[in-house]
């Protein structure tokens, strides 16, 4: 970025830190030096998305992260303030469905298929030395622990593990990561003219939210596991020759699983995110008690669940059908209610750039449920198949699972559909570019190998257009084949092959295929997360791909669902708004004069952070973007948040703003304001490659560079002076408030010492 191997860091950590060249490192001391020239500065955040091997982990967490994303996907809307809640509301709800499922395909492994299934099968256990201890004979003798109630609580072991590491890491990587204070915004006459949520206290300041609902999905999957044991234990306990204590305990217990459930979901319900103030709060007596609670009731379920029973004999499936049946069917009834909401929404003010009509949310929202399924069907299917082998002894996975794994193989057909005519019109666009590229190189001696390569380059970059159909059309199709799952399940009670039994051949055959083919698909998916997150712990170039993803994944703060992936920008919005702050506070004797460029997303966080400065400052800044997803990306899927509305309030809020992009990048493009304002921002498309063959300037062939390089083009330099010379030394400075001055973060005013010759600055 700096263009210079001599560095040096002046502020930040090894996570994130502003840098400059080490004969800059000292300009405010030399004024002379740099009179009338930029201090060029780069803030780097790589390591806030691609770090340690450790973070690849997060693979597993995918669900949770899409989720979170739909939350922010809602539709641009003006006054329909209780429609933007009933959104929001939603979206955690489905959230919280996906903690439930996730503990629950942990209970269906541990405590069904392993604790009660094959430990409770001799022939099964026989192959598992490890399970001796657990096993019964063939009379059903056994140890202390061979009785089903108490295999069970040991069992039980697994997901309260699992829940306590994922209450452990979402507590760990917000005090590591989005504990940061936010820029304080200060009461005064401006006014704030920002047309977008971006721009409030409290945004990038998501404490209190996170906090309540990492205590409500705790308590759910606690209550869960709970379940799983209790409402077995108390099934056998009412049959009619039954303790009547035991009867009465379960009878309480199940009671107190309801009412337990019941305020989690109120909690959850009850508040969303507070974005109109910097809400340092917290309701330590929920965060604290409700766990806690739920701890330990999970606790006396376990040992009503040891209590002897000597003539408790395991048999069939726990009823995991009920369980993961009533998942989907919620998890149904939630997306089909959010596609309700985001159309109403949509209605209010339609915009034609927005992702699937409005549905982006929603559609987003139902892929999360379905990764979720693949991720908890794939598991209870490699197990099942890991413990019995061909052997048949146990009953395996519910039914559910087996119904929706038969799904897959249709599902996919339907992909591969969509992908080839996609290819197809790549394949046509491809040949409209071939007419079009002559006409942009005039009098080149025409090479057609050459023309083929830049115009493969321009189709394969408009795919990232047709992004929002393939989608949409995924989530349609698998809400449908959802629902038939589920119905099928429900209806016959069997597997489809079971089911297909006495139709014709064709049908049973198909059936019999689907089964076993979407039993290995469903398998194979879950594999595939793990094994591609162990490779990325060893490989850093893996590594470096699975921080694309987070890169936009994990960029907007965790409203939907605490277990999600740490929202970066809740550090970096800060540190850059902090340092452009004290920039402008520290240099005020010239006006604190600076250009703020970022490339791809670095031009969002740039945009964010933009928004969160005082008005008066934000006049002071000059934007410049390349390689930006600002409208191709964020505009259409986030609407409410980066629309037309809000990229037009940044272009008049801020100096200057100019945005460079190819049309051989797929992932940046122009902002595209309406009227006469587009090409204010915009600038016409770059060449790319810069020469199309030999020429003195370029003797070896230039490279098609897409979404990389851009400040290898002549065209960055002659923005970035234009905007460093509009930035003139007679700007006003803003006065700072004595709250402002004390809030400045230490050695804040040495960073920059004031001058009359202080040089404007430039950020990238």
């Amino acid at each position: 970025m700096l263009d210079d191997p001599r560095t040096v860091r002046i502020s930040g950590d090894d996570t994130a830190a502003v840098f400059r060249r080490t004969e800059d490192a000292d300009a405010e001391r030399r004024p002379d030096d740099y009179r009338g020239k930029p201090v060029p500065e780069a803030y780097v955040w790589c390591n806030l998305t691609s770090g340690n091997g450790s973070r690849a982990l997060w693979l597993l967490l995918l669900p949770f992260m899409v989720v979170n994303l739909a939350h922010w996907m809602r539709p641009t809307s003006r006054h329909r303030k209780r429609l933007v809640r009933t959104y929001g509301l939603l979206v955690r709800l489905v959230g919280l469905t996906l903690t439930v499922l996730l503990v629950a395909a942990a209970c269906e492994v541990a405590l069904d298929l392993t604790a009660w299934q094959c430990a409770g099968t001799p022939a099964c256990a026989a192959d598992r030395a490890w399970l001796g201890f657990l096993a019964t004979d063939a009379s059903g003798d056994g140890g202390w622990w061979s009785q089903p109630g108490r295999r069970l609580a040991l069992a039980a072991a697994v997901p309260t593990a699992l829940t306590g590491l994922l209450w452990y890491l979402s507590h760990r990587t917000w005090s590591a990561y989005e504990s940061q204070q936010p820029l304080p915004h200060q009461d005064d006459p401006e006014e704030e003219t920002s047309r977008t949520a971006l721009g409030r206290p409290g945004f990038w300041y998501g404490r209190r939210l996170v906090a309540r609902l990492r205590a409500a999905h705790t308590a759910a999957g606690l209550l869960t596991v709970a379940a799983a044991v209790g409402t077995s234990a108390a099934r056998h306990d009412r049959r009619p020759s039954g303790p009547a204590l035991l009867d009465a305990l379960g009878w309480a217990l199940d009671a107190t699983l309801v009412l337990g459930g019941a305020v989690v979901v109120w909690v959850v319900c009850r508040r969303g995110r507070s974005e109109n103030r910097l809400d340092r709060r917290l309701d330590r007596t929920l965060v604290r008690r409700l766990p806690l609670s739920a701890l330990v009731v999970l606790v006396l379920t376990l040992l009503y669940a040891g209590w002897s029973r000597p003539d408790w004999r395991s048999a069939g499936r726990l009823p995991g059908d009920a369980t993961f049946g009533g998942i989907a069917l919620v998890q149904g009834l939630l997306v089909v209610g959010l596609a309700v909401v985001a159309h109403l929404l949509h209605r209010t003010s339609p915009d034609a750039r927005t992702a699937i009509r409005g549905f982006g949310g929603p559609a987003v929202a139902m892929l999360s449920c379905a990764l979720g399924g693949v991720m908890s069907g794939g598991g209870a299917q490699r197990v099942a198949d890991w413990l019995d082998g061909t052997q048949g002894s146990i009953d395996g996975p519910p039914v559910l699972l087996t119904w929706q794994a038969s799904v897959i193989p249709p599902l996919l057909v339907v992909v591969a559909v969509l992908c080839a005519w996609f290819g197809v019109q790549t394949v046509r666009r491809k040949r409209r570019e071939l007419t079009r590229i002559p006409l942009d190189h005039p009098g080149e001696p025409e090479d057609s190998t050459r023309t083929r390569r830049i115009a493969g380059t321009r189709a394969r970059a408009a795919l990232t257009d047709r992004a929002p159909l393939l989608v949409g059309i995924i989530s349609a199709v698998t809400l449908l084949l959802g629902a038939a799952a589920l119905t099928g399940a429900w209806l016959s009670g069997t597997t489809p092959e079971q089911a297909a039994q006495g139709t014709p051949d064709v049908v049973e055959g198909a059936a019999e295929t689907a089964q076993a083919l979407g039993s290995w698909l469903i398998g194979f998916g879950f594999i595939l997360f793990v094994t591609w997150g162990r490779r990325a712990y060893k490989d850093p170039s893996a590594r470096r791909t699975i921080g694309i993803l987070w890169d936009v994944g994990t960029f907007w703060p965790r409203a939907a669902h605490p277990f999600a992936p740490p929202c970066y920008a809740e550090r970096a919005v800060p540190d850059l708004t902090w340092r452009m702050a004290a920039w402008t506070r520290a240099t005020q004797a010239t006006g604190g004069r600076l250009v703020l460029s970022g490339h791809s997303q670095g031009s969002v966080l740039a945009a964010a952070a933009a928004w969160q400065l005082r008005p008066s400052v934000r006049k002071r800044v000059a934007l410049l973007t390349y390689g930006s997803p600002l409208e191709r990306l964020y505009g259409r899927w986030f609407p409410a948040h980066f629309g037309p509305a809000s990229l037009m309030s940044l272009h008049r809020e801020v100096d200057c703003w100019r945005n460079l992009y190819r049309t051989t990048d797929p992932i940046g493009g122009p902002i595209q304001l309406p009227g006469d304002w587009g090409p204010q921002v915009d600038r016409p498309a770059l060449k790319d490659p810069l020469a199309y063959g030999r020429t003195e300037a370029h003797p070896l062939p230039a490279p098609i560079l897409g979404h990389s390089d851009y400040q290898a083009d002549p065209a960055f330099a002659e923005e970035r002076a234009r905007l460093l010379a509009r930035l003139k030394p007679g700007v006003p400075a803003p006065r700072p408030s004595a709250a402002e001055a004390a809030q400045a973060p230490d050695g804040a005013e040495a960073a920059v010492t004031p001058g009359p010759a202080d040089p404007p600055g430039t950020a990238g």
